[in-house]
């Protein structure tokens, strides 16, 4: 049934939050009635043209007015800045952008939604939704060395695809999850928008209480998990033998209680599941091949393919964790002559941690090019590849033509 949320924070960026706060004006409410209200801009960063900055002098001003917080452009992608900046366990935050359910990472429940929810949110008004079925997905032990939190996510794209979550909510619990950091829960949490599902979460621990000291706002940590033998719904999904052979075998592999239906005069069968079980350590690395998120296989399967351009950022992988790994990696060694090698940083925060740590240089004394910390080509904003040439990309999306 529906139900509705009092919603603690809001968040919009530059593509979409121009009409959420005309919206907003329209409404003739003087100030936000929000715990927490940001105005970010990190998509349209070109400025070709006058309309862009208009509009992004339009979300200052407006911001000032209405009592919202402005993240000014170069700050970094809305998700990361959030994250490090305002996001906090136990808060609800609707945001106009598909990829808010990052700061599930952080404990909180973050729901994409359209810009008009939002501005409803922005006055003080309730976020009605239908009720979500819960998807339990426990983690066990701890990822083997190369092995990274993108492999648990693609792993659960194998599990459940990109189709027939609607109305789902994925809950992270057991003991593996303690040994991921928060940006390694957030990379989860963030690609859970390619499940479709309304938003996923993580419990909130001491992991999470040392990353909010880090960031000097350990007053807003507190404790949340789920109670000890929560139950989870069961969830059932409407497959062909043949074409999801790989998918009902992964169901099979991964999930508990897995019952499959005779085929119906489609040839299709009904395959339902309780709970998901993930062994971190059985996980190797996982790629997202051409042309969906859940079309998963392992990297070794991709062993001899000539890569022409690698991309690392979005807000799926470009915190300092994922950055200061490649520059590990590539020091004291060169981008091959044939591949370019883009970075795409989080934010000015991961930006100044890699200046000061050396990794900054390291990047730059390789070869890569050093990007604005932005959204960038992961929304198509440059570096289409050429034509028939692979590009490798820690992104979110890999939909065809989404980036060249």
């Amino acid at each position: 049934s529906e139900i509705g949320l009092r919603i603690d924070q809001t968040i919009t960026q530059d593509a979409t939050g121009t009409t959420a706060f005309l919206l907003f004006e329209a409404m003739d409410i003087p100030r936000v009635r929000t715990e927490v209200s940001v105005s970010y801009v990190d998509h349209n960063m070109a400025q070709f043209g006058p309309e862009n900055h208009n509009d992004h002098l339009y979300l200052a001003s407006i911001a000032a007015k209405v009592g919202a917080y402005h993240s000014r452009p170069g700050n970094g992608i809305c998700h990361q800045v959030h994250l490090e900046r305002f996001a906090r366990p136990g808060a609800t935050q609707l945001g106009s952008d598909s990829h808010t359910p990052t700061a599930g990472g952080i404990g909180a429940i973050a729901i994409g939604a359209g810009g008009l929810d939002v501005a409803v949110a922005m006055g003080g008004g309730t976020f009605y939704t239908p009720c979500p079925r819960i998807i339990g997905v426990e983690l066990k032990g701890r990822l083997s060395p190369w092995v990274a939190s993108k492999d648990i996510i693609l792993r659960l794209l194998s599990i459940l695809t990109t189709k027939g979550n609607v109305g789902c909510l994925v809950e992270y619990f057991g003991d593996g999850v303690a040994t991921l950091n928060v940006p390694a829960r957030s990379t989860c949490t963030n690609m859970g928008a390619e499940l479709g599902v309304t938003t996923s979460v993580f419990p909130s621990d001491d992991v999470t209480r040392q990353f909010m000291v880090a960031q000097g706002r350990q007053d807003q940590w507190t404790a949340l998990a789920a109670d000890a033998g929560a139950a989870y719904d069961r969830i059932a999904k409407r497959l062909h033998p043949k074409t999801d052979a790989a998918v009902i075998e992964n169901i099979r592999r991964y999930c508990t209680d897995v019952k499959v239906s005779a085929p119906d005069a489609s040839g299709k069968v009904e395959v339902s599941f309780g709970r998901i079980v993930i062994d971190l350590g059985e996980l190797e690395p996982l790629a997202a091949a051409p042309g969906s998120p859940d079309h998963v296989v392992t990297v070794a399967s991709l062993a001899g393919t000539k890569v022409d351009q690698v991309l690392l950022g979005s807000c799926t992988n470009s915190s300092y964790q994922d950055l200061v790994t490649c520059a590990a990696v590539m020091k004291g060694r060169t981008v091959h002559p044939d591949v370019e090698l883009g970075i795409h940083p989080g934010s000015r925060q991961v930006l100044a941690m890699l200046q000061r740590g050396g990794a900054l240089g390291d990047l730059v004394a390789c070869g890569a090019r050093i990007l604005e910390s932005a959204c960038g080509a992961c929304i198509g904003q440059g570096f289409s590849p050429g034509d028939g040439r692979v590009s490798l990309r820690t992104f979110n999306r890999n939909f065809t033509g989404r980036s060249g």
